[in-house]
């Protein structure tokens, strides 16, 4: 699918960092707090608000929930001054245990794409796998085993089982599949929260010393970890998983029909996105806001697919 013309992801970039920024901007006096909620709320506001400034029509297909359970940039809800109709998927706080903890990896993130460009994901669980750029397709696949994908990749990858190391969840469900993974000589990084940020780890394997992604965890975040891998590279796979008819009912209302589906990245983000992510605590791949007296400053990731382009913003401000 290529990108409509009217969809100046050149131009609407710059806009969608400061839509980040200002999320991150808005929970950083929260870090450390204690508060989740709080710290969600604050990043909420701000990037609605930032939001609401731009020049596009925009519809948030993946957001903070239904309407009936999110009061503000809920899916359906639309945004923006008029303009291009387009389509958002955000998380204001990915991480929002991360943020009130005050731990590693809590971002922001935000992307974009013509309308009709990504998966309506009900809010169920997905399972995931990705890898990073520069591996021929299908090197893993969601029908392999865990001990297998390590073997694939390490093949694939011109190394031993155990130079990979792999991101998961820790979560009780992945017991198995850590102890499996282990048993091949494979490292594994758990992380508590914040399983965008846990994919794209894989796309800068170099900086961030992990090669794979598995597990299962929100299905609107593999979408949002989808558009991040269309920008900077590297396969992801997903399953949508259902625990209950309610579930189902879910995936029946957002248009889904075949509930065994293997979802590749670009079936979940089918067109060119422009992706943003702002560090709100220190991580691996971005800094955390930093606070002075004075002065406020951030890092953000912004990247657009259609031209590969990822940029490291910079942005430092008066702040009272």
């Amino acid at each position: 699918m290529s990108t409509p013309k009217d969809f100046n992801d050149r131009m609407l970039s710059l806009g969608l960092a400061r839509v980040a920024e200002q999320a991150a901007i808005a929970s950083a006096k929260l870090i450390g707090h204690g508060d989740e909620k709080a710290a969600d709320q604050a990043a909420v506001n701000a990037m609605r608000d930032e939001l609401n400034k731009l020049e596009i029509s925009g519809v948030v297909v993946i957001g903070e929930g239904e309407r009936d359970e999110a009061p503000m940039l809920y899916i359906g809800e639309e945004v923006g001054q008029g303009g291009p109709g387009v389509d958002i998927a955000l998380d204001p706080l990915e991480g929002t245990t991360l943020t009130a903890k005050d731990m590693p990896n809590a971002l922001t993130v935000i992307a974009m794409g013509p309308r009709g460009s990504m998966l309506h994901a009900p809010d169920v669980y997905m399972e995931k796998l990705a890898i990073g750029p520069g591996y021929p397709e299908d090197t893993v696949t969601l029908d392999m085993t865990p001990s297998e994908r390590v073997a694939a990749l390490a093949k694939a990858k011109g190394c031993s089982a155990s130079d990979i190391t792999v991101c998961i969840l820790e979560r009780p469900r992945h017991e198995e599949m850590i102890a499996e993974v282990r048993a091949t000589g494979a490292a594994i990084r758990l992380i508590t929260d914040g399983d965008v940020a846990g994919v794209m780890h894989c796309a800068e394997a170099h900086i961030t010393g992990i090669d794979m992604y598995m597990g299962s965890g929100g299905a609107p975040e593999g979408v949002l970890a989808s558009a991040a891998l269309k920008c900077m590279g590297g396969q992801m796979y997903g399953r949508l998983l259902f625990r209950n008819d309610d579930e189902k009912g879910r995936a029946a209302k957002a248009g889904i029909t075949d509930l065994n589906k293997i979802y590749t990245r670009d079936e979940m983000v089918t067109a060119d996105v422009i992706f943003a992510a702002t560090g709100v605590t220190n991580g691996s791949i971005l800094s955390g806001i930093k606070r002075e007296v004075g002065w406020i400053t951030t890092e953000t990731l912004l990247m657009r697919s259609k031209t590969g382009s990822v940029r490291r913003v910079i942005y430092r401000n008066p702040f009272h």
